[in-house]
């Protein structure tokens, strides 16, 4: 099952040089003098409880968070308190760009499992990047990422039906697990229905019944949590054309 994680707790403490998600959340191609002064200023590491807010809307912002292990969701609220999921981020994925523009957090992080993340002062990571161009250009890209993201999302709410929503979502997953050598479609959902449908643009019962539709055509299996991916290629016929609009956010 995919859910099996090779970090194990010996290998918390290891530097950014042999970390074996290096290639998901740094750019590749780093010599080594330019490794060693880069795990001289990542801060290792910092663990969270399932429910643990990484940052919260407001705070302010000094810093990126590198995703080493566990599930996160970003998330605003309206005046009313109700909530918005903007996201889900994995292992290898970077959290807090949101702070860069005005130096205060946009959104809430908040894990969905124990997890632990790696700590990127920006203001260090920054004066770095002047030395080594490669990382500067990297952290543009991710900047980059990020704005092609939200474009995604809106084409994804805006243009598409449900079952092509949560097809899309499910083939998303399937890709980020598969950059990282995790059974493409074998996977346990992190997040709960509700969450999904808050991210989706959809109520909670339509994403238990599309969930049910596609056990029932024989496309997945659904057990709790637990996602098989039996047909992947009738929900890549059924996403059709925007089956594009939610890119891997990894490298």
């Amino acid at each position: 099952m995919a859910e099996h994680n090779p970090l194990t707790a010996h290998t918390l403490k290891i530097s950014c040089s042999n970390c074996s998600l290096r290639e998901l959340c740094l750019p590749i191609g780093l010599n080594r003098e330019e490794m060693s002064q880069l795990d001289a200023v990542i801060r290792q590491s910092r663990r969270l409880k399932r429910g643990e807010y990484l940052f919260r809307a407001g705070e302010a912002f000094k810093s990126m968070f590198a995703i080493r292990t566990g599930f996160f969701k970003t998330c605003i609220s309206s005046h009313d308190g109700r909530e918005q999921v903007t996201g889900f981020q994995m292992s290898g994925e970077l959290l807090g760009l949101d702070g860069v523009s005005s130096s205060l957090h946009g959104c809430d992080a908040i894990a969905l499992e124990d997890a632990e993340v790696c700590e990127l002062p920006f203001s260090r990571m920054t004066s770095l990047g002047r030395d080594i161009p490669t990382l500067q250009h990297h952290f543009f890209r991710l900047m980059s990422r990020e704005i092609v993201r939200d474009q995604s999302v809106m084409l994804l709410l805006g243009n598409m039906k449900a079952e092509e929503r949560l097809a899309a979502f499910l083939l998303n997953l399937s890709q980020r697990f598969s950059a990282r050598g995790f059974a493409a479609n074998d996977f346990i959902l992190r997040m709960s229905r509700e969450e999904i449908g808050s991210f989706l643009g959809l109520k909670l019962e339509t994403v238990s019944r599309t969930l049910s539709k596609f056990q029932a055509q024989g496309w997945i299996i659904v057990e709790h949590k637990h996602i098989q991916l039996i047909q992947p290629e009738n929900l890549k016929t059924l996403v059709g054309g925007c089956q594009q609009s939610m890119p891997i956010a990894t490298t």
